[in-house]
């Protein structure tokens, strides 16, 4: 039975492939290495190893903190929220003979929607 793929975080010593390409903690390339010594390095400098790309060769890893890991993980969360497919899409349609404070109080209702991810489609009609 196949396994499932787990969420994003550390993989801890349970790693599949003999030779590993890793990444520091501060996203500086430190090559090809064997698991032992990847192992070795994390230990040492007491992180954690997260798996980011396992569809290239050699699989592509990355040396942690938890604060990081914990980080990366919202900012998928977020990611996965915000690309949801029910997605809400605020629509707005006015005059271009519009007046001076509507067309800001329209402004700041657009800038509003933004912040809260919407998606915005503003309309335009030509005045007579």
């Amino acid at each position: 039975e196949p396994k499932r793929k787990a969420a994003f975080g550390s993989v801890g010593r349970r790693i599949p492939y003999r030779i590993l390409h890793v990444i520091n903690q501060d996203g500086e390339s430190l090559g090809n290495m064997h698991r032992a010594e990847a192992l070795k390095l994390m230990d040492q400098h007491d992180l954690k190893l997260v798996l980011l790309r396992e569809n290239v060769e050699p699989p592509v890893y990355r040396l942690m903190t938890g604060q990081q890991i914990h980080e990366e993980q919202l900012k998928r969360a977020e990611k996965k929220k915000a690309s949801m497919p029910g997605m809400y899409i605020k629509e707005l349609s006015f005059s271009s003979a519009i007046g001076k404070n509507d067309l800001e109080t329209k402004n700041k209702q657009i800038a509003q929607w933004i912040e809260k991810k919407y998606h915005v489609k503003v309309t335009i009609r030509q005045a007579k």
